[in-house]
This record gives C-alpha cells, sequence and structure tokens, in this order.
C-alpha cells in the first residue's frame, strides 16, 4: 500500500510531507483509539528483541534517529508504530528557524536524501514542555543537542551546557552533535582537543545537576562519517577517555561520489539513505573494534531492511536508527526490520539479539 501512497507523496515538498506527518501522527496521539490502533498495525514485540543499556529497557535495537520529531511533539506515536526508542532534536538553547527553504531534496533514484535543515527548532525550553510526559512513553526517549547558528565555537560548550541545564530532567539519554554539515563550522568541534573540552564540559554541567539531585543520564557523542580513519580513531579514544556513554555513527556525508550524475548531486548539505549503507556499516565495524569493550555504539546510515540492520548489529551495533529508510518505506519500517531481525538470529542460532552484536568485528 506505502509505495502507492509514495508516488502521490513524492511529487509534494519534503518539508510539506514531513509536517503533514507530524500533524497526522499528533492526531493519533491525542486520541486514545488511534495510538491503539497504530500499535495493533505497526507494533512489535518479542523477549529476543529486548535490549538492555544504560539502566534502560529498549522493546527492541529499532529506532527513529534525530531529524524527525525535533519538537518532540510525537514521540508517543513514533513508538506505538514500533520504534525501540525515539531521539528528538536536534535542539538548541534558542528556537531557530534554521536554513532558507528549500533545504530539503529527494534522489529517489537512489533512495537517498539531501538535507541542509541547519537545526530548525522552536528551541530547549518549548521542547521540555512537550517532554513533562517522557516518563510515560513505551519506548525511551534521546534529547539530540546541538549550538545556536550564531553562537562562535568558541563559545558552543556554553550552548549544549544551556541544553543540558534546561532539559536534563527530561528524555532517557542525550546525544552531542557536532557532526552535522548544515550549521557553519559546527564539524571543527571533532578535532580531537575541541572535542575533549567541550565532552568535559559537558560533562561537568551534568555532575553539577546530579550533585543538585538530578538522576545521571548516558550522554553520547555521534560523529560524521566524512573523518580519516586516523582522526576517527583518535575522536572516540577521546571521547570514552572523558566519559561519554556511547557513539553513534555515523551522521551524514558531504561525499557525492555515489550520487554524482543526479540533478540534486550539487545541493549543499547532508546525503543520507542508501549510498550510505556500507560506508556506516564499515565505521560502525571500526569503532567497535577501537572502543566496544568500552561503551556500546548506535548505527545509523541506509538502514532500510533487516538485512541492513543485522549487518550493523554483527559489526558491532547493539541499537540501529533508522530516518531516510522510513521516507522511502514507510511507517511499517521498524515492523518490517524487527521481524527480519528474528529471521536473521534464528538462522544463525541466536537466541537474542544480543549474541549477534560485533560477530562480524571480533
Amino acid at each position: 500500500m506505502y509505495p502507492l501512497l509514495r508516488k502521490y507523496l513524492f511529487r509534494l515538498d519534503p518539508e510539506e510531507i514531513h509536517e503533514k506527518t507530524i500533524h497526522a501522527l499528533k492526531l493519533a496521539e491525542e486520541s486514545g483509539v488511534g495510538k491503539r490502533m497504530l500499535k495493533m498495525l505497526y507494533g512489535v514485540s518479542d523477549e529476543r528483541l529486548k535490549t538492555e543499556l544504560w539502566g534502560l529497557t529498549f522493546p527492541n535495537p529499532v529506532g527513529l534517529a534525530a531529524g524527525f520529531d525535533k519538537n518532540a511533539e510525537v514521540y508517543h506515536a513514533l513508538a506505538a508504530i514500533g520504534f525501540g526508542f525515539v531521539e528528538i532534536g536536534t535542539l538548541t538553547p534558542q528556537g531557530q528557524p534554521g536554513n532558507p527553504k528549500p533545504r530539503l531534496f529527494r534522489l529517489a533514484e537512489h533512495q537517498a536524501v539531501i538535507n541542509r535543515m541547519g537545526f530548525n527548532n522552536h528551541g530547549a525550553y518549548l521542547a521540555g514542555k512537550n517532554l513533562i510526559d517522557y516518563a510515560y512513553s513505551e519506548a525511551p526517549v534521546g534529547i539530540n543537542i546541538g549550538k545556536n547558528k550564531t553562537t562562535p565555537n568558541e563559545e558552543a560548550a556554553s550552548d549544549y551546557s544551556k541544553c543540558l541545564d534546561m532539559l536534563y530532567s527530561y528524555g532517557h539519554y542525550f546525544v552531542i552533535n557536532i557532526s552535522s554539515p548544515n550549521t557553519p563550522n559546527l564539524r571543527d568541534l571533532q578535532e580531537t582537543q575541541s572535542m575533549r573540552n567541550l565532552v568535559r564540559a559537558i560533562r561537568e554541567k551534568a555532575a553539577e545537576l546530579e550533585a543538585r539531585g538530578a538522576r545521571k543520564k548516558p550522554i553520547l557523542l555521534k560523529v560524521a562519517p566524512d573523518m580519516s580513519d586516523e582522526h576517527m580513531r583518535d575522536v572516540v579514544q577521546a571521547a570514552v577517555e572523558e566519559g561519554i556513554s556511547g557513539i553513534i555513527a555515523t551522521n551524514t556525508t558531504l561525499s557525492r561520489e555515489a550520487v554524482q550524475n543526479h540533478p540534486n548531486a550539487n545541493e549543499t548539505g547532508g546525503l543520507s539513505g542508501r549510498p550510505l549503507t556500507e560506508r556506516s556499516t564499515q565505521w560502525v565495524k571500526e569503532i567497535y573494534q577501537e572502543v566496544g569493550d568500552k561503551v556500546p555504539v548506535i548505527g545509523v546510515g541506509g538502514i532500510f531492511t533487516g538485512e541492513d540492520a543485522y549487518q550493523k548489529i554483527r559489526a558491532g551495533a547493539s541499537l540501529v536508527q533508522v530516518y531516510t529508510g522510513m521516507i522511502y518505506q514507510g511507517p511499517g519500517i521498524a515492523k518490517q526490520i524487527n521481524k527480519k531481525l528474528l529471521e536473521l538470529m534464528a538462522k544463525d542460532g541466536f537466541t537474542h539479539i544480543s549474541q549477534a552484536v560485533g560477530v562480524d568485528a571480533r
């Protein structure tokens, strides 16, 4: 059914479709019947998929990446359609409009998307209001935080700390986003010493909040796929030394190698989707080999099928995230992936998904 609907949807502006989808999910979330219907159609429940990390229980390992529910408006509905966790944001201390439109482009032949959204969001304060009942979510809620466009890199730690200050009472885990290509110079913060200083400042703020009685939350780092092998190793090792709880690999890429003949290939922004599948899986494997015995890895990039997700899990991902895959596969993607994971696990003789983590990286 979705392939037929997609033909119609893809004639419309991608950002308009996103807004309509958020609106529809809001309506479903506000109606008990709507939410139950979503759960009945798309829900997945199997003990073999349940994953325990950081003292949190993930109903299944397939989450929705940041960028979809930017303002924490529909995370309950997203849990109802089968996602094992939902990451909201990216949030900045002050609300900001993001980059000028158009800023979202489909490359349908490649099952890809280019975006240069630029952290458009309503700001951490309003998101906090939407997160007031996060504890009742049926799946863990992550909060992805960034800096405002106008904040210079030298003052970036202040923005991330402000976000933490406003939001630490909400959400189950936090993600430091210094890998988006759509905020000028943001990726410069991935320089090893800059990253160390930033993580240190954020950890200090977290410790201060915990000293005042806040519950300790895991803080993860999301990395870009465009670093050299050596730089990536330095970054993840340094991040772990500074107390990071996990690594998310990877964000979007600036490379256009796989889509160079497409008319949208020259659009600036980050490329996501199918062209990133193998590249991000390779990064998951290398990062797992570097730090997988110390912190979990979350794999993201080009996941469309259960096979894609399973490859990332076997490469070392304890959890995986989708986003572009949902644009092309529809709202049933989490259910489809999880059903396939159960088949692939059984074929390999595994009785729990955790047994497959990293088997190809050892």
